[in-house]
């Protein structure tokens, strides 16, 4: 991670992305590339092959020591207790009112040795919670400026990975962390991601993030920028930090309640979501399809029979629809599956209609 002369970092492969043309963009403090090819191009690469992403501007904390485990327990909603080594999970970082600081995923690496990925514009604010306490005989490592980070997405994801290490990469199972070699470079693989395809994200270090990404290349893996990015996430039903989910933002309107355990003990913000979920949420975050390939944007109000009955958070084109989809907050009342609902969207009506979130990606299509 080095600085620019527009007082944004850039990430080791900053020098790849101007060698292959694309078009760079200040992202969360970063120089970040939005698209090489197009957006709608890059997300059929990872829909249908594979697509690679530099994410390097997420945030790498490594806690360890005797006590972790409690100290994350503690600074989190979901049950760290249920990993084992080399296991991962989805979950938030709560604050007080329990709202949502940042949306993670943990890795437990070994017994007392962790590994935390956070949201770039969230890193501060994490640090500050994460951090706070971790004393001897804890330790912790924000390993972001030393590392890079590349996901490898779509269908062929496997197979590109596997002409650069050879068998066995399968054995991984989803959420699941292994450190080995591929293209002659030390990696740790994580099969996670954030496309709604299967694929892994390759955490190496910063002095040979740009040799892996070549390999990558040339075993037909195609750039990918964060337009692409987030057209993928949407058409999944994935939340973005600063759309979807924020301070203010209960776990239980937000539909994240399988990631927080309210019966693993007291954690930061835990009284606030109970209270939340006995209560009820007012309001719902829902998907949405629309009949045409209009894309409504954050802030759109939704209409239900003629009623403003809720917000857009995200709107994008759904390349495996070739219509438009995304997310919005709806009165729970009318927070229901298969509702018709009509957006204004440029001063022209457009019809669609609400879905699970999980309900706008079609799954035949991906083999997901």
């Amino acid at each position: 991670m080095s600085g620019s002369d527009n007082n944004l970092f850039r990430t080791p492969l900053h020098e790849a992305h101007l060698a292959l043309g694309a078009r760079m963009v200040p992202f969360a403090g970063y120089s970040m590339p939005v698209s090489y090819s197009g957006i709608l191009e890059e997300a059929r690469s990872v829909r249908d092959n594979v697509g690679i992403f530099d994410i390097s501007h997420m945030g790498r904390y490594r806690i360890c020591g005797r006590g972790s485990q409690d100290h994350i327990q503690r600074r989190t909603t979901n049950d760290i207790a249920t990993l084992q080594n080399g296991q991962a999970q989805y979950s938030l970082i709560p604050n007080e009112a329990g709202g949502i600081v940042d949306d993670i995923i943990v890795y437990r690496l070994l017994d007392d040795d962790w590994l935390v990925i956070v949201n770039a514009a969230n890193r501060k604010d994490d640090l500050a919670i994460l951090g706070a306490g971790c004393a001897n005989p804890m330790t912790f490592h924000d390993q972001t400026g030393d590392t890079a980070m590349i996901a490898v997405q779509g269908p062929a994801a496997l197979s590109a990975l596997t002409r650069l290490h050879g068998s066995g990469l399968d054995a991984l199972a989803r959420f699941g962390t292994v450190e080995d070699t591929i293209a002659g470079r030390r990696v740790r693989l994580c099969r996670t991601g954030y496309t709604g395809e299967d694929g892994y994200e390759l955490i190496v270090s910063a002095e040979d993030a740009d040799g892996l990404w070549r390999s990558l290349l040339e075993v037909g893996a195609v750039p990918c920028g964060l337009g692409a990015r987030d057209a993928l996430r949407i058409e999944a039903g994935y939340p973005l930090y600063g759309n979807e989910i924020n301070q203010s933002t209960t776990p239980v309107e937000a539909g994240l309640m399988f990631a927080v355990k309210l019966d693993k003990g007291d954690f930061i913000g835990r009284a606030r979501i109970l209270e939340a979920k006995e209560k009820g949420p007012s309001r719902r975050l829902m998907g949405f399809v629309m009949e045409d390939r209009a894309i409504p944007r954050a802030g759109y109000e939704v209409m239900i029979a003629g009623q403003p009955l809720g917000v857009v958070t995200s709107g994008a084109l759904a390349v495996t629809r070739n219509t438009a989809v995304g997310m919005a907050y709806i009165q729970a009342d009318h927070a229901r599956r298969d509702a018709k609902i009509t957006i204004d969207i440029r001063g022209t009506p457009h019809p669609g209609v609400l879905v699970a979130k999980s309900g706008m990606l079609l799954k035949s299509r991906t083999g997901s």
